[in-house]
This record gives structure tokens, C-alpha cells and sequence, in this order.
């Protein structure tokens, strides 16, 4: 239990720790680094598809990111949570 508390306080430390150091910059992703990188290399370059949807504001693009993740980390927990269980259900029986 102690170790679980320790390793939730680690994660909060080293998420806390670029907000303290540097309060007003932009935390961007990384789509908006490469496009810029690409547009450096190769001004005249041509993205190959659009988007089929655009979402209406940056908020609602990350909602829909942080949604996709938890639905992830939620089917890959619930996996690893039915390995266990099976695993102990074979040990009792």
C-alpha cells in the first residue's frame, strides 16, 4: 500500500514539476511541432488526405483524445484485471 501511495505521489511530483518551472509556457502536442518541422524542411509540401471531421474548438479535439485513452487504459485494465483473476481462480481450483 505504502509503495502504491509513493508511486502516485512520484507521477503527481513529475506532472507538477514543468508547471512549476515554467508557469506561462504552451504545452503543445506533437502534431503542431511536426507540421512546423515539415514546413521547414519543405515549404511546398502537400499534406496526402484531409480530415474527414474537424472538431469545432481545440477543447472538444482534446476531449476526444482523452476519451479515446481512457477507453484504452479502461479495456487494457479490465483485460489485465480478467488475466489475474483467472490466473488466481486456477490456483484455488
Amino acid at each position: 500500500m505504502a509503495k502504491n501511495i509513493f508511486l502516485l505521489l512520484l507521477v503527481v511530483v513529475i506532472a507538477a514539476i514543468p508547471l512549476i518551472i515554467n508557469p506561462g509556457a504552451e504545452y503543445g502536442g506533437a502534431d503542431g511541432e511536426a507540421e512546423a518541422a515539415i514546413s521547414e524542411i519543405s515549404p511546398d509540401a502537400e499534406p496526402w488526405f484531409d480530415p474527414i471531421w474537424e472538431p469545432p474548438s481545440g477543447e472538444i479535439e482534446s476531449l476526444l483524445f482523452v476519451l479515446q485513452a481512457a477507453i484504452g487504459a479502461g479495456v487494457f485494465s479490465f483485460y489485465m484485471g480478467y488475466l489475474v483473476g483467472k490466473k488466481k481462480g486456477m490456483e484455488v481450483g
